[in-house]
């Protein structure tokens, strides 16, 4: 029963909510650079073929879960599948929520530092030198881990105050921010002169520049993209009423995210090209070229400082939701409150992080199969955890949840004729679980060679 439990207030709260947790680091930071280094305009139409054909079947699948269930990720599938193995699923989201929150607070920490330093002006300077400044930032044990903890602070102090007063309200102050600013962004970056030159890089697909390698990121990035695999979508379903449909809910999301993929380009490459630089660039576009390209342009202080609010309340949200699961598995029961076990955490996601914090730093020759801690606890949360958590979740939906349960929750409050459930349910039960498979055995064999 979830008589006692907290609901979102109404749908546009738990969309902008949704959308927040899946637009994030994925969208703003990765999608941009990956884009860049894999082909532009072809990449991207494949991300959004990813997305809508796999990205968004998942995540309607994980919302059926934790609305059909009322419960966190772990009692969920307690609920659906008692006396089972299967609440795994819901332990590895929460191990992998838990390993991504570390290193992706730590990102979270660096866009935290330039922010504050982007608003009284100390990142644009006339003798600046943005790789070197970007350095001290990551190789100062005691600024990532000052950002870092901060970053996890805000986090604490929202996850505190729950569903609606802490997600809820916090996603209706920042998401609207969070476009209204892109907007002002893409605006600017498409007035510079040469700017169509980095839009024909964008959105005109050159399939030549494709690779198989360039494929499989694309896939990743719909997961990564849409916070799908870990049952983040499970715990957050759990809190909606069965007034919202959740076929159109995730339609909205998935829109959202695709739209904010496209803003990032938009805003990210014609800059790019306006300024004779390479898209190339890597992870460091954005802290290090950005900055650089916005001191050569009218009023770039009041831009830069824009895009990195943006970045920072995109993080912010998506963030919320890896913080959430972990907190919601230990306060389901209702024997434990709610803002001593978000502190506690809190607490306990900002010492794992340590060691992805000093990766660029104290412990820089420290690697694990040549990565560092940081790179190698991202690649086993995206390219490992990720796709099983996936595949798992498929598995479940179509195989082992009562099947009139499924129906139900896919056609409650929707009006959506049999075809389209017909159609979901296909996808579910055979493109989705073998691109999976294939993805996940290159990616591996890709690891292993390298």
């Amino acid at each position: 029963m979830k008589t006692n439990r907290e609901q979102w207030s109404s749908k546009i709260g738990f969309i902008l909510s949704t959308a927040g947790a899946a637009i994030g680091l994925g969208a703003i930071w990765k999608f941009p650079y990956v884009t860049g280094m894999n082909g532009g305009g072809a990449f991207f139409l494949i991300f959004v073929v990813f997305t809508v054909l796999i990205g968004l079947p998942l995540l309607i699948s994980e919302l059926i879960i934790g609305r059909g269930a009322g419960k966190e990720a772990v009692t969920a599938y307690k609920v659906l599948a008692p006396r089972s193995h299967w609440p795994w699923i819901g332990r590895l989201g929460i191990v992998g929520c838990f390993l991504l929150l570390s290193f992706y607070s730590v990102v979270g920490g660096w866009v935290l530092i330039y922010s504050v330093r982007a608003i009284p002006g100390m990142v644009i300077t006339d003798s600046a030198d943005y790789g070197e400044m970007f350095g001290s930032v990551t190789g100062s044990p005691l600024a990532t881990l000052i950002g870092l903890a901060l970053f996890l602070l805000i986090n604490i102090i929202v996850i505190s105050y729950g569903i609606k007063k802490g997600i809820e309200q916090a996603s209706k102050l920042l998401m609207p921010l969070l476009f209204i600013f892109f907007i002002i962004l893409v605006i600017r970056s498409l007035t510079l002169d040469g700017a169509m030159e980095g839009v024909r890089f964008f959105l005109r697909p050159d399939f030549s520049n494709i690779t198989g390698e360039g494929v499989l990121y694309a896939l990743g990035q719909s997961f990564f993209s849409l916070a799908v695999g870990f049952s983040c979508m499970v715990t957050y379903s759990s809190y909606l009423n069965k007034e919202v449909s959740i076929p159109s809910s995730a339609g909205s999301v998935v829109g959202m995210n695709i739209f904010v993929s496209l803003l990032a380009g938009l805003a990210i490459f014609p800059v790019v090209f306006a300024f004779g630089l390479e898209p190339t660039e890597g992870p460091g576009l954005l802290f290090i070229v950005l900055p650089s390209v916005f001191s050569q342009m009218p009023f770039g202080e009041l831009f830069l400082c824009l895009f990195l609010l943006l970045f920072l309340f995109a993080t912010l949200t998506s963030s919320f939701s890896l913080l959430e699961i972990i907190v919601s598995a230990f306060t389901e029961s209702g024997k434990r409150r709610r803002k001593p076990v978000t502190l506690i955490a809190g607490i306990v996601v900002f010492f794992a992080g340590i060691p992805a914090a000093l990766s660029s730093s104290t412990i820089s020759g420290f690697h694990i199969f040549g990565l560092t801690v940081f790179d190698a606890t991202d690649y086993l949360v995206s390219n490992i955890l990720l796709p099983i958590g996936s595949l798992l979740i498929a598995v479940f939906i179509v195989h082992r949840m009562e099947s009139s349960l499924v129906e139900q929750e896919f056609k409650l409050s929707s009006g959506l004729a049999s075809p389209w459930y017909a159609i979901w349910k296909s996808l579910m039960r055979y493109l989705i679980p073998l691109t999976i498979i294939v993805v996940f055995l290159t990616t591996i064999g890709i690891f292993g060679s390298a």
